[in-house]
């Protein structure tokens, strides 16, 4: 699949989470996650340390989100990320996008071997849906 068809794979999904959504409105956690508010998109935050996040309801992990997620944003540390990954196949998740800084190859091989999508490698969700502050 190239880029172009991943993203647009990754931006047809109905809901999606946040791996490190943060409270900070300085943080690229948060930044992302009022992107997807932004373009009117279902946005689930996931970080174990809130409870909220931008009004939203926040999750510990992705197993306790009570709707399946098809497309994931990791905005994580590369460790947290390789964590984060093994998770989100044992949910179900079809489609990563590691936002710049959060890419492990470790982990991008691992899911791709699941045969999920991961969109990685610079490439940030803010440029291609538009973030304005």
């Amino acid at each position: 699949m190239d880029i172009q068809a991943a993203i647009d794979a990754f931006l047809r999904a109905p809901v999606f989470g946040i791996a490190g959504a943060s409270k900070n409105r300085a943080k690229y956690g948060n930044k992302v996650l009022r992107c997807y508010l932004q373009n009117d998109r279902r946005a689930i935050p996931i970080n174990p340390g809130a409870a909220e996040v931008e009004g939203q309801t926040c999750y510990p992990s992705i197993s306790e989100i009570p709707e399946p997620i098809e497309s994931l944003s990791l905005i994580t540390s590369p460790h947290v990320t390789e964590r984060i990954v093994d998770e989100a196949i044992d949910a179900g998740v079809k489609h990563l996008w590691m936002q710049p800084g959060a890419e492990s190859a470790a982990a991008v091989a691992k899911a791709e071997a699941a045969g999920l999508t991961v969109i990685h490698g610079g490439r940030c969700v803010l440029v291609f849906l538009g973030y304005h502050e």
